[in-house]
């Protein structure tokens, strides 16, 4: 669905189908209003019956309305006038674009963005309709024999607008088709298996996007992280028969004397636990490991396509965790690229182990802040569940920062303490840290692993274990958190 922004009024609008919205309480949206009178009250009628009840998310499709020049009237439920909320609205963008991909119309007329939502601009508005739609809209059927019927909505979409919004709307609809962009490409990547998106593959598709977005790349390969010192990564891959990556990502659109912000992508293709191994039920979904290192190629692609003013490093550490006579022991000590040593004790928690060497090797960048974004933990599912991202971090700036991204994209997170209380855990009597510190507050031990090698910069970090991946029967990657990483470049490029 491609959408544009233009400025119509909609009684008078020749379209395959306008979309209006429809509060809980019987009131009308000004679109609708407008094509209500022209209608003859139709679509107050039907609300005074209770043949629709407006809640958010609602939809309801009339046909050939009397008197109009569409064709199609789509109503979309908004909840409760005065109070619609940002989630109210996506809920409605979502909805709509779904039935309008089941209405047959070509062309749709979206009168959404001149709802009042808060404090939210027009601007915001035409970016959450974007992103919503190609969210209603995605599959993923690309290793199925028989394709599934393709219900792409309409080919064109108009967010309609008046003109001074509609100028004002232009940024949104920008940032809407960016974020859109990246984050089917990290749901893509998420979604393929283990053995279609292996290092290699996740390498060559990172060359991909760099060509064709004009980014630097460099894959450095085994012997280039021995010669690095990164004991702790090669150890995760060692028992594996498919080697290591090491991917660096260079998007350079502020001066070429500016610090970068480096993003740090967690890249598991398959991560079965290794000798400590993880129980059947549900290991299928460990291809998802990976989603981190998906969000940073699909952040970095939308950086390129905004072209925002910044420098931004893309980190991705990638292998496979299995089992094998090579493989980590409990018990065994590794080195980092840092020098210091871990005592691997559980083999399953390999994600620290790869994203260590990750972030010392950020320090070469001399970064204004390094985030990394890692399906770290299930401790972080139990705590905040499939809603938030648990965010840590070793500067309450930069956390803000994260936490305010989240809030206006939609990808939330929140907060949780790393206080070096915490460290004690960690303590090993034989080498320099352990690599868990128990079940007690397990996300934040590993956040307070990572943490020792981030004391020459800003860091966050977020563990995206219950956000990046919808389990059930509708099991998939979402793509997070790309929108939230994209509002955080962005707002620091308008810094």
């Amino acid at each position: 669905m491609e959408f544009s922004i233009k400025s119509r009024s909609p009684e008078k609008l020749k379209t395959a189908c306008a979309v209006v919205g429809v509060y809980e309480n019987g009131g009308l949206s000004p679109a609708a209003e407008a094509l209500d009178q022209v209608a003859g009250g139709v679509i107050a009628a039907l609300l005074k019956r209770g043949d629709f009840d407006g809640k958010a998310g609602s939809t309801l499709v009339l046909h050939r309305p009397a008197g109009l020049a569409c064709e199609r009237i789509l109503l979309a439920g908004l909840g409760k006038a005065g109070e619609v909320g940002d989630k109210a609205f996506r809920d409605a963008a979502r909805a709509a674009a779904k039935t309008l991909a089941t209405t047959g119309a070509a062309e749709a007329a979206i009168f959404l963005a001149e709802v009042a939502v808060g404090q939210r601009d027009a601007a915001w508005k035409a970016e959450q309709i974007v992103v919503m739609a190609a969210e209603a809209l995605y599959r993923f059927d690309r290793l199925k024999s028989q394709k599934e019927a393709a219900k792409a909505g309409p080919r064109k979409a108009t967010i309609e607008l008046a003109a001074a919004q509609a100028r004002a709307a232009g940024p949104g609809l920008a940032r809407g088709r960016a974020i859109a962009a990246g984050v089917k490409l990290a749901k893509d990547l998420g979604n393929l298996p283990g053995n279609h998106c292996t290092p290699a593959y996740l390498a060559e598709q990172a060359k991909v996007m760099a060509k064709a977005h004009g980014l630097k790349i460099q894959v450095l390969e085994q012997k280039d992280m021995e010669k690095l010192g990164m004991g702790s990564l090669l150890s995760v891959a060692k028992g594996s028969e498919l080697p290591a990556k090491f991917i660096v990502l260079q998007y350079q659109g502020g001066a070429k004397g500016d610090k970068p912000v480096v993003l740090v992508g967690k890249g598991i293709t398959f991560d079965s636990g290794g000798i400590s191994l993880k129980p059947p039920a549900d290991m299928d979904e460990m291809k998802y490991d990976m989603a981190g290192a998906a969000s940073v190629l699909g952040t970095l692609q939308a950086a390129a396509e905004l072209a925002l003013p910044l420098n931004v490093v893309g980190l991705i550490p990638t292998c496979e965790n299995m089992p094998s006579g090579r493989a980590n022991k409990p018990g065994d000590i590794v080195t980092s690229m840092s020098g210091q040593t871990i005592e691997v004790l559980n083999t399953d928690a390999e994600g620290r182990l790869v994203l260590c060497d990750a972030l010392t090797y950020a320090e070469r960048f001399e970064p204004a802040a390094v985030v990394d974004v890692a399906t770290l933990t299930g401790g972080c599912v139990i705590a905040l569940g499939h809603v938030l991202s648990g965010l840590l971090a070793n500067d309450d700036a930069l956390a803000h920062e994260v936490h305010e991204a989240g809030e206006v994209s939609g990808d939330r997170c929140w907060q949780l303490p790393i206080l070096d209380d915490y460290q004690e855990q960690l303590r090993s009597n034989f080498a320099d840290m352990a690599n868990v510190g128990g079940r007690a507050a397990s996300t934040i031990t590993a956040s307070a692993f990572l943490s020792r090698f981030t004391k020459k910069y800003k860091w966050a970090h977020l563990d995206v274990a219950g956000t990046a991946w919808k389990p059930g029967k509708e099991k998939g990657g979402t793509g997070r958190p790309v929108p939230l990483l994209v509002h955080f470049l962005a707002r620091r490029a308008e810094k």
